[in-house]
């Protein structure tokens, strides 16, 4: 069967009938920046708390012979909504003890009875991206990585790797620089210099920078010296004179686009899908599906996908590679802003857009953000939403792809935020602009949400 699982397991695993162990280990990232320079940053704990509970997300990435190792249980009441829409769920692992401040990765590796039962039985283990702490788990449970190294992994996602690629297979990208020095750097620095001079627009972005941070504006002078210079002091810190950050100019665009393709081990590319990506000050907001592009577009990002398959592959990667991508204001491409070797936003709506979405049907992932004061379960939202939420396949409204997020920063002594993902299913455009504003309206309502 064509379907995206069975492409991932053959990609990764060698066979459609593998079975797998999924991780969502989101924001690995912030793995692949350890002991790396960085620019200053900002990151509450409640922040941590809802993003490290993102790992729900592949409760659904997950087929009935597969395997997810969770954060916490999910809501009971969910999981049978999902079993009346005919979804079939997964074995589920749930962490002894976790903590809102690790990763999913982390949680497992303090628990010795899960990698024990974890264990054997011809599984592979598929994580949403792979650092150490995802090969010290494989070594520990001894379920083996579908995945090439995490040293491989972390070089591929480098922001300066995807320059230096596109720039090398030709492919269309904002001026800039890659700069993997801090005489890189310095250059990058002048030569940004004199197009602010001409009243364009730079950012500096660090190699392993995800959701809106680890990016900073240069509009003066006075900044970029007051950036060189703090990162001069990290390097000296450091005794390595190895950086990894990307100097480019702010272009105008007309869309953020994000397509994917699975890479086999054998070199082969097949591409997945484009999307259109939501996006608020380089935070991910949602996807759009499917993207409003012609065919002539369509057939460009497939030609950029095969030749940027063709490097990584030479390189040592095979898995998911998602590539974000922008459209000029006279509708041209940039078809490589950043290369994403590992699984993205989009990967996980795949087996429900498979499932779900009719081919005439128009489909929007986006997140209601709320805010509580105590824990809220599945039930109250399944009354709230009453009318609104998806009851079948090809029909129309809401189809809830992550509660885990909903309580994931809950306290006893405070209020709290949490956000409720999914996947709004619509007929048309306004249909689904229609069943967000109710969804919206109700949630505020309540007092829950934002009213936005």
């Amino acid at each position: 069967m064509d379907d995206f699982s069975s492409r991932l397991k053959t990609a990764v695993a060698g066979t459609p009938d593998a079975s797998l162990v999924f991780l969502g280990n989101f924001e690995v990232e912030e793995q692949w920046a350890r002991d790396e320079c960085t620019l200053p940053r900002v990151s509450a704990a409640g922040h941590n708390a809802v993003v490290n509970h993102m790992d729900s997300f592949a409760l659904l990435m997950a087929g009935e012979r597969d395997h997810v190792v969770l954060k916490a249980a999910p809501d009971a009441e969910y999981l049978d909504h999902l079993t009346g829409l005919g979804v079939a769920l997964p074995t589920v692992h749930v962490v002894a003890k976790q903590d809102p401040r690790r990763t999913v990765t982390e949680d497992a590796l303090e628990d010795p009875a899960l990698l024990e039962r974890l264990a054997g039985r011809d599984r592979h283990l598929v994580a949403h991206g792979v650092s150490a702490h995802e090969e010290l788990l494989a070594h520990r449970s001894g379920v083996p990585l579908a995945a090439p190294d995490a040293a491989v992994c972390k070089a591929v996602n480098n922001k300066v790797y995807s320059r230096r690629v596109a720039g090398e297979l030709d492919l269309r990208q904002p001026p800039g620089w890659a700069c993997a020095s801090l005489t890189e750097l310095e250059q990058a620095f002048a030569a940004a210099g004199t197009l602010l001079d001409q009243g364009r627009k730079v950012v500096v972005k660090e190699g392993f920078g995800v959701s809106g941070k680890g990016i900073a504006a240069l509009d003066s002078a006075r900044r970029m010296d007051r950036v060189l210079r703090m990162i001069a002091k990290q390097v000296k810190r450091s005794g390595r004179e190895r950086i990894a950050f990307c100097v480019e100019e702010w272009v105008a665009s007309s869309g953020d686009l994000n397509y994917q393709f699975t890479l086999g081990r054998d070199g082969s590319v097949h591409f997945d899908f484009v999307k259109e990506q939501l996006t608020d000050g380089g935070v991910h907001k949602g996807h759009r599906m499917p993207a409003r592009l012609c065919a002539a577009q369509v057939a460009e990002l497939r030609e950029a996908a095969r030749a940027v398959g063709a490097r990584l592959a030479a390189d040592g990667y095979f898995g998911v590679v998602g590539v974000d991508a922008m459209i000029d204001p006279d509708g041209g491409l940039y078809p490589v802003i950043e290369i994403n070797a590992r699984n993205n936003m989009s990967t996980y709506q795949v087996p429900l857009q498979e499932h779900f979405v009719g081919p005439s049907q128009v489909a929007l992932a986006r997140h209601y953000p709320v805010r509580l004061t105590e824990r809220l379960g599945f039930g109250v939202i399944r009354d709230l939403l009453d009318g609104l939420l998806l009851d079948r396949a090809h029909g129309t409204g809401l189809l809830v792809n992550n509660f885990g997020t909903v309580n994931a920063g809950a306290r006893a002594d405070a209020s709290f935020d949490g956000r409720l993902y999914g996947v709004l299913i619509g007929g048309s455009d306004d249909e689904v602009l229609a069943i967000d504003a109710e969804i919206t309206t109700r949630l505020a309502e309540r007092g829950i949400g934002d009213g936005r």
